[in-house]
């Protein structure tokens, strides 16, 4: 059955009206969308979406949507997901801004701004969360704390670039792969 375009629409439309605190606050609403309410793919092919977007310039949100659509419904596909990601920004923005402006100078304004952030950072731990217990059951405890101890020193510490990261675990999977493909084959000889 093929995935209509409304369910789309109002799939990133929900994602981009309560993605509040910037792109990456997004994310995992549409995660629940993509993954948990539509079952258009599981939490794997969503995080190597996720990773592979990352790695590329502009915003998340917009990258993600765009791919989403399309892997779903096409080019078509891809401008509904598109369209519902950027209308509930460009009307929110012009609603909020309007109303921020003319009462900037109030405490429960300034109070409000503030109270957004740490929300944002839950939904982006329980995602973060998520993801590594999906690590932890592909490859393992100690390898997950492993690669996520070099994200770190690699990032934090080192300030690489997080595509460089990614591109390096790439590199490893698909040689690795290799490696354990033939293994496999020998064995099963």
């Amino acid at each position: 059955m093929k995935v209509k375009y409304r369910d789309i629409f109002m799939a990133f439309f929900r994602a981009g009206l309560l993605g509040f605190g910037g792109g990456l606050s997004a994310i995992p609403l549409m995660h629940r969308e993509v993954v948990k309410v539509y079952k258009w793919m599981g939490d794997e092919e969503f995080s190597d979406i996720l990773a592979l977007a990352n790695t590329l310039p502009g915003p998340i949100n917009t990258k993600m949507s765009g791919y989403l659509g399309y892997r779903v419904r096409g080019i078509p596909g891809m401008l509904v997901a598109l369209v519902g990601t950027v209308v509930p920004t460009v009307i929110l923005m012009i609603v909020f801004l309007t109303a921020l402006n003319a009462y900037k100078d109030k405490p429960w304004v300034q109070g409000m701004s503030k109270a957004v952030v740490p929300v944002a950072g839950v939904m982006l731990g329980m995602l973060t969360w998520g993801f590594v217990k999906k690590s932890i059951e592909a490859i393992g405890w100690l390898l997950t704390m492993i690669v996520m101890a070099a994200g770190v020193v690699v990032m934090v510490v080192l300030g690489i670039h997080p595509a460089f990261l990614i591109g390096a675990l790439l590199a490893i999977a698909l040689l690795t792969k290799k490696d354990f493909d033939q293994k496999k084959q020998e064995h099963a000889s």
